[in-house]
């Protein structure tokens, strides 16, 4: 029988490309995704025609449950914004346990980096730089010992503490996310973006502070090939991934300091005739969080970390086109967004 994997996140940025991923190398499995409503069903249906579709939201328990007990594998690929969702991942553990079979079930789920970005903003230093980085191989101690207060933590705990000898649970930590993605829905990152915007709404380039914070970086095609390792691991049995209290993967492939950043995008909007300098000038936290959710965090903190444990135990191995290379994509679809290309706003309008 074809594996059964329940994904949760597909018209979203991760999950999207996620799907995309795992039904392009493995069109035999069957696929199950949520959709919140009518029009999200048909934009995944439109693309992945055996992909069945059940509607409902993370606050539909009895449907989540449902979902899980018939699935093998759960892949909850879901952004930032409801990856916390408890209700939702208490659902979706209860039916994997509930699952009536000898075989083992596995939840993947998608936590954030800012789980270790805690201390700048308990602080509120940002733009500062640190040197403190975390490892998930030699230093997965210190992660799992990340105050409870942390983003994301309480979600991870939940995650880690449900693993059994027959429910194999595993946390992917994405860290800044660059690159267009592949799915149905949204193929827009955050923090790359946002800042685009912010840059062409202001005319100028801009950082949090001194910019010397850094951030470990990684594209989303190799982002979705480290959740198909693990899944191809589950589908397995578990193959040479660790699970439970030794599941918690970070991805990266080298980092960036925020500062560059900022300077990149200033020079790549002043490049398009954007903005009339690619100078960057520094703003204040407020001015940060008035720009964007959490600005002065997403722009202004530390996630810095090395992703050890995929590359040791799944052989992922990151390949793709450095962040650089992908920032003037980023402005200029931006600039579509906000109507600063010529004929770009008359074709949305219709």
């Amino acid at each position: 029988m074809a594996p059964k994997i329940f994904l949760l996140g597909a018209t979203g940025f991760i999950g999207g490309d996620a799907l995309h991923t795992v039904v392009r190398a493995h069109p035999d499995y069957e696929i199950v995704c949520l959709a919140r409503n009518s029009d999200r069903g048909v934009s995944i249906a439109s693309q992945y025609a055996k992909v069945r579709i059940v509607y409902g939201t993370l606050d539909d328990e009895e449907l989540l449950v449902a979902e899980a007990k018939k699935a093998d594998v759960v892949l909850s690929a879901e952004d930032c914004t409801n990856a916390d969702h408890e209700g939702a991942i208490n659902a979706l553990l209860k039916g994997l346990a509930l699952r009536e079979t000898a075989q083992r079930s596995f939840y993947i789920h998608t936590s954030g980096a800012m789980v270790v970005a805690y201390a700048d903003v308990d602080r509120k230093t940002f733009g500062e730089a640190s040197n403190k980085v975390y490892d998930d191989w030699d230093g997965l101690k210190t992660i799992l010992s990340i105050p409870d207060h942390a983003p994301h933590r309480s979600a991870d705990k939940i995650v880690i503490g449900a693993g059994t000898d027959s429910l194999k649970t595993a946390i992917v930590c994405p860290p800044l996310i660059y690159g267009q993605g592949r799915g149905p829905g949204n193929p827009r990152s955050h923090q790359v973006p946002e800042m685009a915007r912010g840059v062409l709404e202001r005319k100028q380039g801009f950082q949090v502070g001194p910019g010397e914070n850094r951030t470990a970086i990684v594209h989303v095609f190799d982002l979705s090939n480290c959740f198909l390792k693990l899944v191809e691991a589950a589908v397995s049995g578990g193959g040479n991934a660790s699970w439970g209290q030794d599941g918690y993967y970070f991805t990266e492939n080298g980092e960036a300091s925020f500062g560059q950043v900022a300077r990149d995008v200033a020079s790549a909007a002043h490049k398009q005739g954007l903005i009339p300098s690619e100078e960057v000038f520094m703003i204040s936290d407020s001015d940060a969080n008035s720009m964007s959710l959490k600005g002065a965090t997403i722009w202004g903190a530390n996630f810095r970390y090395h992703a050890l444990r995929a590359r040791k135990l799944l052989g992922w191995s990151p390949t793709e086109v450095p962040l650089g290379q992908t920032i003037a994509e980023a402005v200029q679809y931006e600039a579509k967004l906000l109507g600063m290309l010529p004929g770009y706003a008359a074709k949305v309008a219709g």
